[in-house]
């Protein structure tokens, strides 16, 4: 009975550390966020080559920034609905704190995907959920939203080879769209080649790591390809997204092509793989040099991209801190998740 107590008494200590550590990095991504915040607008205001930048922003129309910040909400609760979707059975109510918690993480936190990811792990494994079957779940959760970039990807790289406005070379269009497939093809082979390692592999973690991993890509094959209405979440995260950078366009009143545009927040988006919180500096001037690749004007692609990020690292950042507070207080409601169906595991030969 002492130990029992003992290792109750333990378990507590090490979550209070666990909430304790997150709130602080929370904070100090706050902060971070602030100070990168105010080093834009000093150096908008004091280099004289981005004066005309801190024009085009002072001049947006208010209209327009509104309805960014309304498609930002709207792409955060978009990625509730993918994340309630992949962890079905999760209660409504603790499965949007969680999933708006990632958000929060992800961009004041230089975590990166997979990271807020983690956290959101953590906090259903605080709340009962089984570790690995969170961890194979989390896996395709990511998975799934990766595999709508990559299929967007494609589609407008070959919208743009096809016809649409933009720049007429073939770098700039067939290539993504051809490294889009390559990763989508190796992706959709995945199963079959780990089915093959599997048959002469002996038990152990490398087994379980390979099993695990097959299970997540077949189960992504079926969210993606086998879809129902809920797929509109994991569109939804990413296109709202993409439409907020589109409104800070005609804030600033220069609307440029689709398929460019998508093009360069695809790519550009790449450089968040560096660990810098918020990817401030860093997805700014990816973004920038890739939309000034496209074909938009220097001056205006920086202006919206500024507007752009501050809108999509604010909103996630404030709805999922108070959704994390919240979730402070909830912590004795379990998570429940639905049984994955047998189909999605591989078979051993």
């Amino acid at each position: 009975m002492a130990a029992e107590d003992l290792s109750s008494d333990q378990s507590t200590q090490s979550e209070q550390v666990d909430a304790a550590k997150a709130r602080r990095s929370l904070r100090n991504g706050f902060i971070t966020l602030v100070l990168g915040g105010a080093l834009a607008v000093g150096l908008l205001l004091a280099v004289p080559g981005l004066k005309g930048v801190a024009t085009t922003v002072s001049n947006m129309k208010a209209q327009w920034v509104v309805v960014a910040v309304v498609l930002e909400i709207l792409s955060c609760a978009s990625y509730v609905l993918a994340f309630l979707q992949v962890f079905e059975r999760a209660p409504f109510r603790v499965g949007a704190r969680i999933a708006l918690s990632e958000e929060a993480f992800g961009a004041a936190v230089s975590l990166g995907g997979v990271g807020s990811l983690a956290v959101g792990g953590w906090l259903m494994v605080e709340r009962g959920a089984p570790a690995g079957r969170i961890a194979q779940r989390s896996a395709v959760l990511f998975l799934y939203t990766s595999a709508i970039n990559v299929i967007t990807l494609i589609l407008a790289g070959l919208g743009l080879f096809l016809g649409l406005p933009g720049p007429r070379n073939l770098l700039l269009s067939i290539v993504p769209a051809a490294v889009g497939v390559v990763v989508l093809v190796l992706f959709l082979l995945l199963p079959r080649y780990v089915d093959r390692i599997l048959r002469r592999v002996q038990p152990g973690r490398l087994e379980a790591f390979l099993t695990e991993t097959a299970a997540s890509v077949r189960d992504t094959k079926r969210l993606v390809f086998h879809p129902d209405w809920r797929i509109v979440g994991a569109i939804g995260y990413l296109w709202f997204d993409i439409a907020v950078l589109f409104a800070c366009f005609a804030a600033a009143g220069h609307m440029p092509p689709l398929a460019p545009v998508v093009l360069a927040y695809q790519i550009g988006y790449l450089s968040n793989f560096i660990p810098v919180p918020g990817g401030i500096g860093i997805l700014d001037g990816s973004m920038i040099g890739m939309l000034v690749l496209y074909g938009v004007g220097g001056t205006v692609a920086t202006a919206a991209t500024l507007v752009y990020h501050v809108i999509s690292l604010w909103v996630p950042a404030i709805l999922g801190t108070v959704a994390f507070i919240l979730l402070q207080k909830t912590k004795k409601q379990p998570v429940v998740l639905r049984n994955p169906p047998e189909d999605l595991h591989p078979r051993r030969l």
